[in-house]
C-alpha cells in the first residue's frame, strides 16, 4: 500500500541535498535498462485546483507510470522467494505453493514533490525528491538485510517515466512491459553492498490490473480528500536470481504483489488529535493458495482506535469484491523492538466477508530503520495466513506505519 509507500512530504529541507546511499555493488544482477520517454523537467507549481485528487477513468499503460503533478507516488514489490530446483519451470505445481519461502523482500520507490519558494526553470531544482527501500528476508537465517536510497529526480540514474512503468533509483530499477496475453511483465533488480543482497526477477501477471476500492478510487478516512488512486497486480510469478552473504546467486521462483498509488493527501489535515486524522496504518497484501487475492488495511488514529478499514478481494478468474468499512483487525500477540522501544502487533485476526484470517509473522525482527531516508522506523515484514481453524491459505506481506513515532505525511 504505503510503506515505504509515502511519508515524504513532511521532511523538509533535509531533502535539499541528497546523496545515493552505498556505492560499491555485487556482480549478480545486471545493469537496468535505459528508460525512455522519461519525466525529468521541472513541473510547475501547481494551482489550488491541481492539488485535488483527479478521478477520472485510469487508462493503461499511461495510469502505470508516474503523476508528478502530485503530492506522493510509490511503486512496490513485496514477495516471496523459495529456490527455484533443477529444471523448474516458469511457475511452479500448485501444491508447492504452500512450501514455507526461504526468503521474502520488499522493493520500495518513491516520488515525493517538493514545492519551493522560488521555482528555478532547473533540472537541478529539487522539486522532485525520489527514495527506495529494499529489504530481503533470510527465513532460515532469521535475520533480514535492508538499505535506502535519497536522490533528486531529473537524471540518468533517478527517473520515472510518465507513459508506464519505469523507475530507477542508482542501481535499483523496475520496468513494465507487455508479456503474455498483453497482461503484465515486471522485471526488477536492486543490489547493495552496504546489505549484501542482490536480486533480479522476471514476474508476470495472471490477470489485468486490480483497481482497489471503487475503479482505482481508495478512500482512507472521512475527508473527501483523504485518499488515492490505487493499482495493484497481485499473484504475480516468476523466476529470478538472488544472492545474499556473498554467497553464489541461486536460480529462485517468486511469488509477489504490486502496488502503485499516488495521492494529494493520505492521513488528512488538522492536528494528530483530530478524529478524522490518522497517525499510522495496518497493511497487508495476501496471495491466497486458491490462487486468490486479499488487499486489507486499517488507519488508525492517535489513540490507537481505528479510523478506517478498506480492502479488496480478488477470485483466481478475476471477480472482485470491495471490503470497505467491514473489515476488523485484532492484534494477538505483540514484539518490542530493541531499536526502536515500540510494540508493534505480530500476530492479528482479521475479520472480512471472505472469512477470518489469522495473520502470523515468520519473523518478528522485521522493523525497518529508514530514518536516512524518510526520518522513521517501520515494521514491514513476511507473513503466513492461515484461517480460523489453523489451515494454511496462503502467504503475504505485512507493513505497519506510526508504531515508533509520526508519520510525516
Amino acid at each position: 500500500m504505503i510503506g515505504r509507500r509515502p511519508w515524504m512530504m513532511g521532511l523538509g529541507a533535509r531533502l535539499l541535498t541528497v546523496g545515493a546511499g552505498g556505492a560499491a555493488l555485487a556482480d549478480a544482477v545486471q545493469a537496468a535498462p535505459a528508460g525512455g520517454n522519461a519525466s525529468r523537467g521541472t513541473p510547475a507549481k501547481p494551482s489550488g485546483a491541481a492539488l485535488t485528487l483527479s478521478r477520472a477513468p485510469l487508462v493503461f499503460p499511461r495510469d502505470h507510470g508516474s503523476h508528478p503533478e502530485t503530492q506522493v507516488e510509490w511503486w512496490y514489490v513485496t514477495g516471496v522467494l523459495r529456490p527455484a530446483g533443477t529444471g523448474a519451470g516458469r511457475s511452479r505445481p500448485a501444491q508447492d505453493l504452500a512450501e514455507p519461502p526461504a526468503y521474502g523482500f520488499q522493493l520500495t520507490f518513491f516520488r515525493v514533490r517538493r514545492e519551493l519558494d522560488r521555482p528555478l526553470d532547473s533540472r537541478f531544482a529539487p522539486s522532485q525528491i525520489m527514495l527506495a527501500h529494499v529489504a530481503v528476508t533470510d527465513l532460515a537465517r532469521r535475520r533480514m538485510h535492508h538499505d535506502q536510497h535519497l536522490l533528486r529526480q531529473g537524471f540518468a540514474n533517478a527517473f520515472t517515466d510518465e507513459t508506464d512503468t519505469r523507475v530507477r533509483l542508482g542501481d535499483w530499477w523496475l520496468v513494465r512491459s507487455p508479456g503474455p496475453q498483453g497482461l503484465s511483465r515486471y522485471r526488477l533488480a536492486f543490489r547493495s553492498q552496504p546489505a549484501n543482497v542482490a536480486l533480479s526477477l522476471t514476474l508476470d501477471a495472471p490477470l489485468p490490473p486490480l483497481l482497489q476500492g471503487r475503479e482505482g478510487w481508495s478512500q482512507k478516512g472521512p475527508q473527501p480528500e483523504q485518499a488515492s488512486r490505487y493499482v495493484s497486480e497481485p499473484q504475480l510469478s516468476g523466476q529470478g536470481q538472488l544472492a545474499v552473504d556473498g554467497q553464489t546467486p541461486q536460480a529462485v521462483q517468486a511469488q509477489c504483489w504490486l502496488d502503485h498509488e499516488w495521492s494529494q493527501a493520505y492521513l488528512g489535515s488538522g492536528s494528530d488529535d483530530s478524529s478524522s486524522r490518522a497517525v499510522g496504518w495496518d497493511w497487508l497484501g495476501l496471495n491466497l493458495l486458491d490462487g486468490s487475492a486479499l488487499m486489507l488495511f486499517q488507519m488508525r488514529r492517535r489513540d490507537g482506535s481505528t479510523l478506517w478499514t478498506g480492502g479488496t478481494w480478488r477470485s483466481a478468474t478475476g471477480g472482485q469484491q470491495n471490503l470497505e468499512g467491514q473489515l476488523l483487525f485484532e492484534p494477538l500477540a505483540y514484539w518490542s523492538s530493541p531499536t526502536s522501544l515500540s510494540r508493534y502487533p505480530v500476530q492479528w485476526r482479521v475479520r472480512t466477508p471472505k472469512g477470518v484470517f489469522r495473520i502470523e509473522a515468520m519473523l518478528e525482527t522485521q522493523e525497518v530503520d529508514a530514518r536516512r531516508t524518510t526520518g522513521f522506523l517501520y515494521w514491514e515484514g513476511v507473513v503466513r495466513v492461515l484461517d480460523d481453524a489453523g489451515t494454511l491459505r496462503g502467504w503475504g506481506y505485512l507493513e505497519m506505519t506510526g508504531y515508533a513515532g509520526r508519520v510525516p505525511l
